[in-house]
């Protein structure tokens, strides 16, 4: 028997997934938009964030595509871009608990980018290369903030280096907000999550150490 296409039939069709197909579009607008890429200090150094990372399930079920591998190849644009900022504020900053912070910012996300990389890797050629094909030098102001850091005086550099990662980590917590509402991939959805957190938390410590 032929399936009844009518407009009842259609409507009868669960609000959440219709929803999550009529956001994505505009969520990835976001997205790219957002990648624009979008109290006295204590005495104690600032404990190490949790890593956001999780393990790789394997299986015919550990496979991305669309809108899933756009979030990841973009992370991971923007996670060279953490590290890059990350080394050059090892060489600058003098604190301390600045020091602790980002050494563990940089085992984290060193983690994080193997991960993506290799969910990239398991997408496919096809999804990986539509990924590819967007250009993420453009939606970043990681350049900018690396040229600051360079050039503030050694007094300033604690201070300029907070300013730089704390806006750049800002941005990621807002990347991944809107791949866990537009995304498909509940291991992606999950790793922003846990990106989310862990980036949010990094600007909650940096703003304690201004």
């Amino acid at each position: 028997m032929a399936a009844d296409l009518s407009p009842r039939t259609r409507a009868a069709e669960p609000a959440g997934p219709r929803l999550r197909r009529a956001s994505a579009a505009t969520l990835l607008g976001v997205v790219l938009a957002l990648t624009g890429c979008g109290g006295p200090p204590t005495a104690d150094p600032s404990p190490p964030v949790p890593p956001a990372t999780a393990p790789v399930p394997g299986g015919a079920d550990a496979t991305v595509s669309g809108i899933d591998a756009l979030f990841l190849a973009m992370m991971v644009a923007h996670t060279e871009q953490t590290l890059e900022i990350v080394r050059l504020g090892l060489d600058r900053a003098t604190d301390p608990r600045i020091r602790t912070l980002i050494a563990a910012v940089r085992a984290t996300e060193t983690d994080e980018l193997s991960t993506m990389r290799g969910w990239l890797r398991e997408a496919g050629p096809s999804a990986a290369a539509a990924a590819a094909r967007h250009d993420h030098s453009g939606h970043s102001d990681a350049a900018a903030g690396l040229a600051r850091l360079r050039a503030a005086t050694p007094a300033d550099a604690d201070r300029v280096l907070l300013d730089v990662l704390s806006r750049h980590q800002r941005t990621a917590a807002d990347l991944a907000r809107a791949q866990v509402a537009a995304g498909t991939d509940e291991r992606v959805r999950d790793l922003a999550r846990r990106i989310d957190r862990s980036r949010t938390a990094e600007v909650d410590l940096m703003a304690g150490l201004g």
